[in-house]
């Protein structure tokens, strides 16, 4: 900086001044260059914030939009059929009768849940099943995704009882799993001593995991339900289940 001045008005500086000026600039340049890191990283965070703010609105409107485009417009096209294609087909009237749709099916499901409590429901739903399991590739694909269902599904909590910790993979490494059952038979006579069966889903895909055979003194049971267990897995341990430590008077 002194030089730049020195030069461009034919000054002579003390050299006192211009290690003074020196420092000056020094300083300023490194002011400048703080304040761009400060900025950038601001700007990093508030970007990271909105993506965080605007995800699951942006996902629950992704989801909608799936539902309005294979569920309401097919439906629609079948439900609505009578109705006069120029004026199903104007904006307002398409979304009107895209959600409509999409209601009438989920009450449709609703009602086949209802009736397969009922005798007639059971003989009609246990003939359907009869019928695609004769069907070669059909068959496969509707056993494995009834199989996931009825295990991740509505029979969860009935399918895993407790939620427990384990010293997995290795010692003082520990890894949250599910208690499915306590086991019996063969293994606990080839081994002598309780143990049970504990799955160990993968993050953040749960319908994938180990099923490790673990002694019983070696389980530790957790307070949290299996509900607020499988959402802790699910998101990576971000959501982490409340606890109400309880102090000892």
């Amino acid at each position: 900086m002194a030089k730049c001045i020195r030069s461009a008005y034919s000054i002579k500086f003390p050299k006192d001044v211009e290690f003074f000026l020196f420092l000056v600039a020094n300083h300023y340049q490194i002011y400048i260059v703080t304040l761009h890191i400060f900025m950038l990283a601001s700007l990093r965070k508030s970007f990271i914030t909105g993506i965080v703010l605007t995800l699951p609105i942006g996902i629950t409107l992704f989801f909608i939009n799936l539902m309005l485009r294979y569920i309401g417009a097919p439906a629609s096209k079948i439900l609505f059929c009578w109705m006069d294609a120029s004026i199903r087909n104007t904006s307002v009237m398409y979304l009107v009768i895209n959600v409509v749709s999409i209601c009438l099916v989920v009450i449709l499901i609703v009602l086949v849940g209802f009736i397969s409590k009922l005798f007639l429901g059971k003989f009609i739903i246990s003939l359907t099943e009869k019928l695609i399991n004769h069907v070669p590739f059909v068959s496969t694909v509707y056993k494995t995704v009834k199989q996931v269902i009825n295990t991740f599904g509505a029979n969860r909590d009935a399918a895993f009882s407790k939620v427990v910790l384990i010293e997995y993979p290795k010692q003082g490494c520990y890894a949250i799993g599910f208690l499915s059952s306590k086991f019996e038979g063969e293994v606990l006579d080839k081994i002598g001593k309780p143990v049970l069966n504990v799955f160990v889903p993968t993050t953040p895909n749960p319908t994938s995991g180990f099923l490790l055979v673990v002694p019983e003194k070696d389980v530790t049971t957790l307070e949290m339900s299996v509900t607020d267990g499988m959402k802790f897995i699910i998101s990576g341990g971000i959501v982490i289940p409340p606890h109400r430590k309880i102090t000892k008077k």
